[in-house]
């Protein structure tokens, strides 16, 4: 309830000051708190349902379904340079996976989760 209370001075302190009951002011700051954790929530599936790309690529943000792998998600991705990259680093949960595009060529290719982060380096 202390948080509130913060909340709520600092409310009045930007100017929104007015005939505002205690109730009043704790009600919107809840209202507000609410808000940006629903904000925020909906950023997270957002970005769960899809893979992401660092790197010279013209579509950052690839959508994620059950059968994408890291060959087709690059091909969606549109790399940009003319020359093949020297590196992909491919970030789940966390940890860093290393993939040459000799890999990729060869037939090694990685089904992709959602998520995923895949860094292209040259």
């Amino acid at each position: 309830m202390r948080w509130l209370n913060l909340l709520a001075g600092l409310w009045l302190l930007a100017g929104f000051s007015g005939c505002v009951t205690r109730a009043t002011a704790e009600a919107q700051a809840r209202a507000a708190f609410m808000a940006g954790q629903q904000s925020v929530r909906m950023h997270q599936l957002s970005q769960a349902a899809s893979v992401n790309f660092l790197g010279p690529v013209k579509n950052a943000v690839i959508a994620w379904r059950e059968d994408l792998t890291l060959a087709q998600a690059l091909v969606e991705a549109e790399y940009v340079p003319k020359t093949d990259p020297s590196l992909l680093v491919l970030v789940r949960r966390g940890h860093a996976t290393l993939v040459t595009p000799k890999q990729l060529l060869g037939g090694q290719d990685i089904p992709l989760e959602a998520g995923d982060v895949v860094e292209i380096k040259q």
